[in-house]
C-alpha cells in the first residue's frame, strides 16, 4: 500500500504526453501547446494613436495651430507635423513625423483660425509606441500551456495560423459487475443502474479527453479481458469495480495475465483504498472502487493526474485554494481521508453526510479537502485546502494538498 502522495509522485514521475498533431489556430481551443513560439514582429508594428485627437508639437500647448491633413486607422501618409502645424488623427493611425503628443479632440478647441490646444501637453501622451505590447523574440506561448481564447487572439495578431499541439489523451471506459446495467436499460430488484462509467467519461471529457465507452463486462475472466484487449489503443483505460477481494472481482487479475505491469495496488485513502495503477505497453490503467463516491474521488487525485500528465501540461500538478473552513464536523480519525463540501469564494463547508456507496454528495459537492489522520474534527474559521472539481487549478511544481 502506498501514500497518497507516493501514489502521486509514481504518476508523475512516469506518465508522459505520447503524440502531437498540427492543427488551425480556430481548432486548438482547450488544447496543450507541443511547442513554443516567439513573436515574429513587434506589436504595435507602428507608434500610433491611442485617440481620435490632433497628433501636435509638445512646444504648441495653448496656441492654436493650423491642421490641414488627416490619418485613418490602416492609412499610409506622407503629412509632417511642424511648430503651430498639426495633423488630424484617428485611432490606431500611424503617427506622422515630428508628433510628440496626441491631443483628443474634446480637449481642443475649434476656432475660425484654426485648432487651439489645451495649456499643458505631454511629451508622448496618447501615443503608443512601437512594441510596447509585444517585443519581436519575445516568447507568446509556451510548450505546455493550455490554449484559450485569449492564447488565440495573441497568435493571430502575429499572424500565426496553425499550431503544434498534443493530441487529445484517448480514453476507455467501461465497469464490471453482472449486477450492473446500463441505464437506458430495465433492471430487476437485485440489480443496480450504472453510474461510474457515464460519470468517467464525461469528467473526462471535461478534462480534455477523446473518450470511449465500452460498456460493462461480465464478472468473468473472458469477457474482461476481451474488453481490455480492445482498449490498448487508448493512452488510459479507467474501470471501476473488481478490484477488491470478492470472489467474483476478477479486474485486476485479467490485466496481470495481460502482462500489466503495477505502479500500486492499494492507497492509504478513505474512500478508496483498493485502488489500482499499472501499465500495459504505452497505455496506463487504473482500477478504481466500484462505490461512486470512492471511485470518484480517487479519480479526481489520480485520474486527473495521469489526464494532466498525458495533454502535456506544463502545470500538471493539483493546486489546492487556501481558505477557512464555515462550519463544525466531526471527522473519524485514524486514516487520510477526503471530505467532500462546497466553496463559495469565502469559505468551505463539508457536506453534512457522504459515503463510499453514495451518489447524491457528488452532485452536491463542488470542492473536496484531504484530511491528516489525525484530524477528528473541523472547525469554524480553520484553515483548510480545497481541492476544486469544478475549476482545474493546477501549478508547475508538487503542492502539498493536505490539511
Amino acid at each position: 500500500m502506498v501514500t497518497i502522495k507516493e501514489a502521486l509522485a509514481l504518476i508523475h514521475a512516469q506518465v508522459k504526453a505520447k503524440r502531437t498533431e498540427i492543427l488551425p489556430i480556430e481548432s486548438a481551443l482547450g488544447q496543450i501547446s507541443a511547442e513554443s513560439l516567439y513573436a515574429r514582429f513587434d506589436l504595435p508594428r507602428f507608434d500610433n494613436s491611442a485617440m481620435d485627437g490632433y497628433a501636435v508639437k509638445v512646444e504648441d500647448a495653448s496656441k492654436t495651430i493650423e491642421c490641414e491633413a488627416t490619418i485613418l486607422a490602416g492609412e499610409k501618409s506622407d503629412a509632417r507635423v511642424t511648430a503651430g502645424k498639426g495633423v488630424r488623427i484617428m485611432t490606431g493611425a500611424p503617427l506622422p513625423e515630428g508628433a510628440e503628443a496626441v491631443i483628443p479632440i474634446e480637449n481642443t478647441q475649434e476656432k475660425e483660425d484654426g485648432i487651439h490646444l489645451p495649456e499643458s501637453i505631454k511629451q508622448g501622451a496618447n501615443i503608443r509606441k512601437k512594441g510596447e505590447d509585444i517585443a519581436k523574440g519575445e516568447i507568446i506561448i509556451e510548450k505546455g500551456e493550455r490554449v484559450n481564447s485569449y492564447t488565440i487572439t495573441l497568435l493571430a495578431s502575429q499572424g500565426v495560423t496553425h499550431l503544434r499541439l498534443f493530441q487529445k489523451p484517448r480514453v476507455t471506459v467501461f465497469a464490471t459487475g453482472h449486477e450492473l446495467r446500463m441505464h437506458f436499460e430495465t433492471i430487476e430488484p437485485h440489480q443496480i443502474y450504472n453510474s461510474n462509467a457515464p460519470m468517467f467519461t464525461a469528467r473526462s471529457k471535461e478534462l480534455g479527453c477523446d473518450t470511449t465507452f465500452t460498456g460493462a463486462t461480465a464478472d468473468t475472466m473472458d469477457s474482461i479481458k476481451a474488453h481490455i484487449t480492445a482498449a490498448l489503443n487508448s493512452d488510459l483505460i479507467v474501470t471501476s469495480g473488481g478490484v477488491s477481494v470478492g470472489d467474483a472481482d476478477f479486474t485486476k487479475e485479467a490485466f496481470k495475465k495481460l502482462g500489466m505491469d503495477v505502479l500500486f495496488e492499494k492507497v492509504d485513502i478513505k474512500p478508496g483504498k483498493p485502488t489500482t495503477l499499472g501499465r500495459i505497453g504505452d497505455t496506463w490503467i487504473l482500477n478504481l472502487p466500484g462505490n461512486p463516491t470512492a471511485a470518484a474521488v480517487n479519480f479526481e487525485l489520480f485520474g486527473r493526474s495521469i489526464i494532466h500528465r498525458l495533454t502535456g501540461m506544463k502545470a500538471p500538478y493539483i493546486a489546492p485554494i487556501e481558505t477557512v473552513c464555515g462550519m463544525e464536523k466531526s471527522i473519524k480519525p485514524g486514516r487520510p481521508s477526503v471530505w467532500l463540501g462546497k466553496f463559495d469564494g469565502r469559505a468551505f463547508y463539508p457536506l453534512p453526510k457522504q459515503g463510499p456507496g453514495m451518489v447524491s454528495p457528488l452532485k452536491k459537492a463542488d470542492s473536496m479537502i484531504l484530511l491528516s489522520p489525525e484530524i477528528s474534527e473541523l472547525k469554524i474559521g480553520m484553515k483548510v485546502k480545497v481541492v476544486s472539481l469544478h475549476c482545474d487549478t493546477t501549478a508547475a511544481d508538487a503542492v502539498d494538498i493536505f490539511t
